[in-house]
């Protein structure tokens, strides 16, 4: 572990090879099925839970960490020499993971007052979100201060977007987390709907007839926003749907210049909200050579 160390939540989907070769401590969120409690990514896992989710007619719910999840982690680092934490969420506009953190933060201050903890919300999901982790986690191992590493993630918040699309946003719909997009709800079903993000909340990007197009869609949008000459890193996501991603993962790189590349699955607590099928792209330019 660095001098800091870096904390975030389940819903980051970081492979789990990253969070253990960058020490990436991470936070399970819940899942509740009628009386049942499950936690992600601990007592479900992807293969299992995208197999069970279609066949259940009442959509499980999901709760973000309370503030004890993480006191108990930030006291573990502490006990274990850790000065620093960078305690990295979700948007705050969708899941209350940023509000538990900083009211641990606050339970703290008393209790351990040289224990220095900065909690960011970065007002983006799945692997936008998780390439700010990777890349604080990546600053932690070089020996970079603090101040550097919340600069540098906050510095990735408003270059950060993600493109999803799938055949259905019933998921997103019922969980309550469609936000502007909810007109697509009732598009034709052979109509495929792109998804963003915008200042923490879901938007609409507009539509294809088929997946295929959609996928060039995706490009497109992407190369509108670096150039032909940008260059990117980028994480192909899905939810059980890898050769979904694959695809994806072809077409941009016919295009476009990735400099580091990643497939994430997106974790359970996220797939309740996308729905099996889910596939799409998390990226940021990168703006020095």
């Amino acid at each position: 572990m660095g001098k800091v160390a870096i904390v975030t939540d389940s819903v980051a989907s970081i492979p789990e090879s990253i969070l253990e070769a960058l020490d990436i401590q991470w936070v399970p969120y819940y899942i509740h099925w009628g009386k049942e409690v499950m936690r992600d990514l601990t007592t479900i896992q992807r293969e299992a839970f995208y197999k069970w989710l279609p066949t259940i007619k009442e959509l499980p719910t999901t709760a973000s960490p309370g503030p004890g999840d993480y006191l108990e982690i930030y006291k573990r680092l502490a006990n274990e020499g850790v000065q620093e934490i960078v305690s990295i969420h979700i948007t705050s506009k969708g899941s209350g993971a940023y509000q538990a953190a900083q009211a641990a933060q606050s339970m703290l201050k008393e209790e351990l007052p040289d224990l220095i903890v900065e909690v960011i919300d970065t007002l983006n999901v799945s692997m936008c979100h998780g390439w700010m982790v990777i890349e604080a986690a990546r600053a932690a191992v070089a020996g970079k201060s603090l101040s550097d590493i919340v600069n540098l993630v906050k510095s990735m918040i408003p270059i950060s977007h993600m493109i999803l699309t799938a055949d259905t946003l019933k998921y997103l719909y019922m969980g309550g987390r469609i936000g502007g997009a909810r007109h697509l709800v009732g598009s034709l079903l052979n109509i495929k709907p792109l998804i963003g993000m915008d200042e923490g909340v879901i938007v609409p990007l507009g539509t294809a007839r088929s997946r295929h197009r959609a996928y060039q869609m995706m490009v497109e949008k992407v190369e509108a926003v670096v150039g032909v000459a940008g260059r990117i890193k980028i994480a192909y996501v899905h939810a059980a749907a890898l050769g979904e991603a694959l695809k994806i993962k072809a077409l941009v790189e016919e295009r476009l210049t990735v400099v580091e590349s990643i497939i994430a699955e997106l974790s359970p607590a996220l797939g309740v909200h996308s729905g099996p099928g889910t596939a799409g792209l998390c990226y940021y330019p990168l703006t020095e050579g």
